[in-house]
């Protein structure tokens, strides 16, 4: 059973994965401490609220980006005011029913707590190819296909 702690922290990813699906880089920059810093699935760096906005903001204006399905798979505090969230995400492409196995990431936040609210320090996208290993995309693939 989770944690108020933990139920807090889960649902400020939760918003981030939210706000990413509907497009909303103002609500997604929120998410962050003011300095707090994004690292996206192309290697890409956003340092600060105001870049991670400007970073996000075209994209969104521009392209059809693909929605997250995403599963939470570790919550581990640091200290009371800081915490780890590991979670899996793939994506679904505009038009296609599936979900697209070379998009699947893994998704690790750094949060801290400030004013009784938990802001990202630090969002990392990192593409889960599993090299040489096939049947671990396969399984990554098939663990978020149950969600949908």
């Amino acid at each position: 059973m989770q944690t108020k702690k933990e139920k807090a922290v889960e649902e400020v990813y939760n918003d981030l994965i939210a706000a990413w699906n509907n497009r909303d880089a103002e609500k997604m920059a929120e998410l962050f401490t003011e300095n707090g810093e994004s690292i996206g699935f192309d290697g890409s760096q956003s340092i600060g609220r105001e870049e991670i906005f400007s970073h996000l903001h075209p994209i969104f204006k521009d392209h059809p980006t693909a929605p997250f399905i995403s599963k939470v798979k570790d919550i581990r505090f640091l200290t009371e005011e800081t915490v780890i969230l590991r979670a899996i995400a793939g994506m679904i492409p505009p038009e296609e029913e599936d979900i697209k196995s070379e998009m699947n990431t893994h998704h690790t936040l750094v949060m801290v707590e400030q004013d009784d609210e938990w802001k990202i320090e630090l969002f990392q996208n990192t593409p889960a190819q599993f090299h040489g290993r096939p049947e671990l995309v396969h399984e990554m693939t098939n663990e978020l296909r149950a969600l949908l």
